[in-house]
């Protein structure tokens, strides 16, 4: 499925010209069927995917309680 770049940037949540400067730059693939650039949706799968592994991890660790304090006192 291809998107628009004004689609492109409602589905990842970022301003249409930092899309559009990732374009230039040759980190998003897109085709320009000499009207506009058309971006193939399936390229973000994997990096949504990551995101979401690493909000749950981090999720996880912020709900692990603290382990208690083991006060040790050097007795001599």
């Amino acid at each position: 499925m291809y998107l628009s770049i004004e689609e492109t940037a409602e589905y990842l949540q970022f301003p249409v010209s930092y899309i559009e400067s990732l374009i230039q730059q040759g980190k998003i693939r897109a085709v320009h069927d000499g009207e506009r650039y058309m971006i193939n949706k399936e390229q973000f799968t994997t990096h949504l995917e990551q995101m979401e592994k690493y909000k749950r991890q981090l999720e996880e660790y912020l709900a692990e309680p603290l382990p208690e304090d083991l006060d040790i006192k050097d007795e001599d």
